[in-house]
């Protein structure tokens, strides 16, 4: 928990001017986390929104939450601001008590006033938190939160006003004076580097404003007029003379490299928890035996990554919009050989991207030219072709599935494999100096940091075995991790990590097997579960679709989020074009988050996921050749379109006050799993790779 970390309420809330400032780790990056915790502390305090300010996040001020992924923003920052707001709020009512007379009981909290039993005369929580050290005093973590009152609105998405108005300020937007812009002079490709710049080059910067970095293979060009320096970054690359490694990008068939022989590593999953231990051998007498695959996929963020930097006595100030500022700056720190508290990195908004894209890789890049020309602050700004060419992709995976169905149409035995190489690329501390190593430019620079060696993600429910231990009650399970290394591309954190993967599976399996088993898809879910609120997500769900005349096919899926937090039932109608097109009607989306902070922002959460898993399930899917990556832009890395988003209906379940989850990666993989269903059931086609392009749909017809 982080309240093990920062034990004292001052950590979390403190008295502003005039207002109460709530202090969180966690970043947000459109996901509503900053109007999640004033509405949190609005909850405990009953003080007015517009009384509550979110404190900036930044390193050497902010609690170091880590980074800001695995939906547990609400979990861990979320329950730390309760329970000190819930702890804050049992020392006022003592304060009050004590002075003022009475008992705790003859006081009461509303709007943000302690108000005496038979007074009028309302004393305003901000008036006394003066009065009360905060330093001192330690958050309960067993501290009662306020019960809830009857349900209120959404509030405002922080910000919201001045982002539609165009005021809003991201990473990309920010002026200083004196300010430089930059940009890197890339290589083709991830296996070549510099051999020479020749002389000519150099001599046609002398004279102008245009400054040459270069460290190694690391070339950038920075000056105070943008269009002139992306002018220079061009004509540069064209001039250097690039060396590459062996034959290139490898491109043969990155599936065939995912299989048992070819893996790393080989863990056994025992209830979500890799195990180094003895893996039973295969099921034999299965009735169902399949394997499913993904691509390699970008995070395809809207604006491409950007970051400012500048060295100025002594000391390195960044802004970025990355995920983790704590790990990216002791990454940075032990790059450059300084202290950590000699860089500060601040979070600046920039576009949103659900994992690990170039947002830290961009930061670290603005500081490299930063220290090369100290004093001035440096805007260092990533093209759409580096984006899409450059950053961390997901890695490609299979899933393999076997199966014993009993008798009684159930489950008996089941065995799930899972290869990918590594979700878990982000730059942060670890042996051999990992978080340096998987900068990407440390890989051009000269030096002695080592190259990354990827090991297994051995947390519970992480990596690529996220949800691979199916969330119904089956007797035998036989779970395995097969971490694949030496795959062509860099890879890391992409939104849900192999729980994509491995729902997509295990739903398309369990309507293969309702099917076999005579039942409908509800009904034989339904058996296999015990939870009664998984089992009220789906009868909702099935309530739902009843009312709805169905399209020409009609999936679903349901999936609870690392088996521990939201559970998500989602229903999808689709038409099937004659040319294969896949074309989304209507999605029904069923979610149970506990208990409900933010209704806006969390159906906002489960929409949005599904339009990801969406564009993954019919778009997605990085290309390459021997020369570099070939899907660069827009075209070549086709995402989904409005004219392909469907009417949906977000349903959330009342939670009551259980504990509020994490929401934010719950439906991406059940949406990928019903439009697979929803497939199956309008063309007879089962198909098990990804994604459910045109093409690929007429490809497996005719194969047929």
């Amino acid at each position: 928990m982080s309240i093990d970390d920062y034990p004292y309420v001052s950590e979390w809330v403190s008295l502003g001017k005039g207002s109460l400032v709530v202090h969180t780790g966690k970043v947000d990056i459109g996901q509503r986390i900053s109007t999640a915790v004033a509405q949190i502390a609005h909850e405990e305090l009953t003080l007015p929104l517009d009384r509550i300010e979110v404190a900036p996040v930044r390193t050497g001020a902010a609690p170091d939450e880590g980074i800001t992924s695995g939906s547990n923003s609400i979990e861990q920052s979320g329950f730390a601001i309760r329970k000190a707001a819930a702890t804050l709020r049992t020392s006022l009512l003592e304060h009050v008590a004590e002075r003022y007379g009475g008992t705790m009981d003859d006081w009461s909290l509303e709007d943000g006033a302690l108000v005496r039993q038979g007074s009028n005369r309302p004393i305003p929580i901000l008036d006394l938190l003066g009065e009360i050290d905060l330093t001192a005093l330690r958050v309960d973590p067993e501290a009662k939160a306020l019960p809830r009152k009857e349900k209120s609105p959404s509030p405002a998405m922080r910000g919201i006003g001045e982002m539609v108005t165009g005021k809003y300020v991201f990473v990309h937007d920010l002026e200083r004076p004196g300010m430089l812009h930059a940009r890197v002079v890339r290589p083709p490709h991830a296996r070549a580097r510099l051999k020479a710049i020749p002389q000519s080059a150099r001599d046609s910067l002398v004279g102008t404003d245009i400054k040459l970095v270069e460290d190694g293979s690391f070339l950038a060009v920075a000056g105070p007029v943008e269009w002139q320096v992306v002018k220079a970054a061009a004509r540069l690359f064209a001039a250097c003379d690039w060396e590459v490694e062996g034959d290139g990008l490898p491109d043969g068939d990155v599936f065939a490299q995912l299989n048992a022989g070819t893996a790393t590593e080989r863990l056994l999953v025992v209830d979500g928890l890799p195990l180094r231990e003895q893996i039973p051998p295969p099921l034999d007498d299965t009735s169902y035996d399949a394997r499913f695959e993904r691509p390699y996929l970008m995070h395809a963020a809207l604006g491409p990554s950007a970051a400012m930097a500048c060295w100025s006595d002594g000391r390195l100030d960044i802004d970025s919009h990355s995920q983790g500022i704590y790990p990216l700056r002791d990454s940075i720190a032990d790059s450059l050989g300084l202290a950590p508290e000699r860089v500060v990195i601040a979070h600046r908004p920039g576009s949103g991207c659900y994992g690990h894209n170039g947002a830290d890789d961009a930061a670290f890049e603005a500081a490299l030219v930063a220290m090369a020309l100290p004093g001035r602050p440096i805007l260092l700004k990533w093209s759409r072709e580096d984006e899409h060419g450059w950053e961390p992709f997901a890695p490609a995976m299979a899933v393999e599935l076997k199966a014993r169905l009993s008798d009684d149409h159930r489950i008996s035995a089941l065995s799930a494999e899972a290869f990918s190489d590594t979700h878990r690329g982000r730059p942060r501390h670890g042996p051999n100096r990992a978080g340096a190593a998987r900068l990407l430019a440390n890989r051009f620079r000269t030096g002695d940091i080592p190259a990354p060696v990827a090991a297994p993600n051995m947390n519970r429910h992480g990596g690529m075995h996220r949800n691979l231990d199916p969330i119904y009650t089956i007797d035998e399970k036989r779970l395995v991790k097969n971490l694949v290394t030496g795959m062509p591309h860099r890879t890391s954190a992409l939104r849900c990590l192999g729980a994509t993967s491995n729902v997509f599976a295990l739903e398309s399996m369990m309507d293969e097997l309702a099917e076999a088993s005579g039942l409908d898809p509800i009904t034989f879910r339904r058996a296999h579960l015990a939870d009664p609120r998984a089992i009220a997500v789906l009868e909702r769900l099935e309530a739902l679709l009843q009312d709805r005349p169905a399209a020409q096919g009609r999936g679903i899926a349901y999936a609870q989020y690392k088996n521990t937090m939201t559970r998500v039932g989602i229903g999808v109608d689709i038409d099937v074009s004659d040319l294969g097109q896949v074309l989304l009607k209507h999605a029904v989306i069923v979610a149970d988050a506990g208990r409900v902070i933010d209704s806006d922002g969390l159906q906002a959460q489960l929409e949005g996921g599904f339009i990801q898993g969406a564009s993954w399930a019919l778009c997605e899917a990085v290309t390459w050749d021997r020369d570099g990556i070939t899907s660069r832009d827009w075209d070549s890395y086709p995402v989904i379109r409005f004219d392909n988003i469907p009417e949906i209906e977000v349903v959330i379940l009342d939670g009551g006050d259980a504990d509020a989850v994490g929401a934010g990666e719950a439906s991406p993989g059940p949406a990928i799993a019903a439009i697979a269903n929803a497939l199956y059931a309008a063309t007879g086609l089962r198909m098990r790779r990804l994604p459910f392009t045109a093409d690929a749909v007429l490809r497996h017809a005719t194969a047929l």
